[in-house]
């Protein structure tokens, strides 16, 4: 399991990706989330409604792995997701939910799943060492349900091996990873990869 970070610390790094990403603009307005392991039961994740490029340590709370607030503010109403993704991955130390254009666009263009394949950035996930690949990154089509869609997720998970991330239609990006700084790594790679899906479907069309 991951180590996870004291809360102090899963604050302060959760403030710096919610920066970084609302500058490159994968986190507009108030939307996303974001969330960071502590221990075994709880983790660090966005109060509901916080813009993400002014973030501080005030707007970072603590729940538990069902998602129950413990502390007294309200958590995002997409916690549920990022809980079921620790509770399936016991080594995932990070959870980053964001609203590129790329990713939004992209995830209404396609079906089930966005092929990715013969690019070079691939090799930033684990498990890929060679540009000759090709991998599906799954969409699940959006739901205001948030039980029934992280069983949509978790019934994926359960049976397909899975990049380390996921797309909700016309909503935005799931990406994790065992720290921090793997799974801001993971989601900078998925936004160039968009970015080039985007670029070729664009030069390729009639």
């Amino acid at each position: 399991m991951s180590p996870g970070l004291p809360f102090p610390q899963a604050a302060a790094a959760l403030v710096e990706i919610g920066r970084d990403a609302y500058g490159r603009g994968w986190l507009p307005a108030t939307s996303g989330n974001l969330s960071c392991r502590i221990d075994a039961d709880s983790l660090a994740i966005t109060v509901s409604g916080r813009h993400k490029g002014q973030l501080s340590v005030a707007d970072i709370m603590r729940v538990d792995l069902e998602g129950r607030a413990l502390d007294p503010q309200r958590p995002s109403a997409e916690t549920l997701l990022h809980t079921q993704l620790y509770r399936h991955f016991p080594e995932l130390g990070a959870v980053l939910h964001t609203h590129s254009v790329n990713a939004t666009v992209l995830s209404r263009m396609v079906g089930e799943a966005l092929p990715l394949n013969d690019l070079e950035l691939l090799k930033a996930f684990q498990g890929i060492d060679t540009h000759e690949t090709r991998v599906s990154l799954p969409v699940f089509g959006n739901d205001q349900d948030m039980v029934r869609l992280a069983g949509r997720v978790e019934a994926y998970l359960a049976s397909t091996p899975a990049l380390p991330g996921y797309l909700i239609a016309g909503h935005g990006l799931y990406s994790w990873g065992g720290s921090v700084e793997d799974a801001a790594r993971h989601l900078e790679a998925f936004e160039f990869l968009f970015e080039c899906e985007l670029a070729m479907k664009r030069v390729s069309a009639p």
